[in-house]
């Protein structure tokens, strides 16, 4: 086992390290959670837009897998959310990430059930709201993620929102190894959330093609889509992102209506193998992501060298 670091992440939740896996949508599911949960950080879930019967599908495949601590990431825009919001609370799900949308109306519930919600969020303004609400801590996550991403930058974003609330708080966006997570420490942050570093878990269940595009990513190989309009994502560019940006650049009447359609079941299409006309969402550190691996492995090699780094970080004083 990885020497672990002193974080008050770990004694709040029960893990190992303080590490989220993040809850990519369509990618997130039970087995790669399980795979996270049982390596010693926090393997979450992705509700997705999925229906609350798929959710429990895969809470029920973690659960044969691991008796770990776990989290469910939720999408508040989902037409499910009401039914998934239960759901979390029948299944005992100790943790919740939570994004695209408030999760206020839901919070005293989930906190009374004892679960401890941590929403995404993308910058202070919504980190004091949250904080406001009751959330046990938060995920400040930069525009340099993978999916839909806010505008600004993580090391900008990160100490204003530890300024600005007194619960912990995990960095995300441009996290991939121990030089990452050693940074984010000793500024303040509780932990990391990683999401590009996971997809190319071998736990991982998506195409292959979509890891290997990962594991092939160049530091220059994403683009951000979508800056016209309310959906930003950044993804490895490809033939959709050539064409949605193409168009979304055109004057074409019925350009909203095209992009709407090029950019509709994207990412899914991604994960069952189109990986020409998918949205291959992964963040600007996919160019550190260099091999498949046991998820557990992934963790070990982070924690062994957020320690080196640490140490070596004392000579400076």
């Amino acid at each position: 086992m990885a020497k672990t670091v002193k974080s008050p992440l770990c004694e709040m939740l029960g893990i190992t390290y303080p590490i989220f896996q993040g809850g990519m949508a369509w990618v997130a599911k039970g087995r790669l959670a399980a795979a996270v949960s049982e390596g010693g950080g926090l393997g979450i879930i992705a509700a997705s837009q999925a229906p609350a019967e798929y959710v429990r599908e895969q809470i029920h495949i973690l659960k044969s897998l691991t008796d770990k601590p776990f989290g469910v990431n939720i999408m508040m825009q989902s037409p499910y959310v009401k039914e998934i919001a239960e759901l979390v609370i029948e299944e005992k799900v100790p943790v919740l990430t939570t994004g695209a949308g408030n999760p206020t109306p839901y919070m005293e519930a989930w906190k009374a059930a004892g679960i401890k919600v941590f929403p995404v969020i993308p910058n202070v303004k919504v980190a004091k709201k949250m904080a406001a609400a009751g959330a046990a801590g938060l995920v400040a996550e930069g525009m340099e993620s993978g999916g839909h991403i806010g505008e600004m930058t993580s090391m900008a974003l990160l100490p204003q929102v530890l300024d600005a609330v007194d619960i912990p708080v995990l960095a995300a966006g441009g996290f991939a190894d121990g030089r990452g997570l050693a940074a984010a420490l000793l500024m303040g942050a509780a932990g990391v959330q990683m999401g590009t570093a996971f997809l190319v878990a071998e736990e991982c269940d998506i195409a292959q093609g979509y890891k290997d595009k990962v594991v092939a990513a160049q530091d220059t190989d994403t683009v951000i889509t979508g800056r016209s309009t309310s959906h930003v994502v950044r993804s490895i560019k490809n033939q959709m992102t050539a064409r949605y940006l193409e168009v979304e650049g055109s004057c074409a009447e019925n350009k909203m209506e095209q992009l709407e359609k090029l950019g509709a079941g994207a990412l899914r299409r991604a994960t069952e193998g189109d990986i020409e006309m998918g949205a291959l969402m992964a963040g600007q550190i996919a160019g550190l992501v260099k091999e498949e691996a046991p998820a557990a492995v992934i963790i070990e090699r982070i924690m062994d060298d957020v320690v080196k780094v640490l140490k070596k970080a004392q000579n400076l004083l």
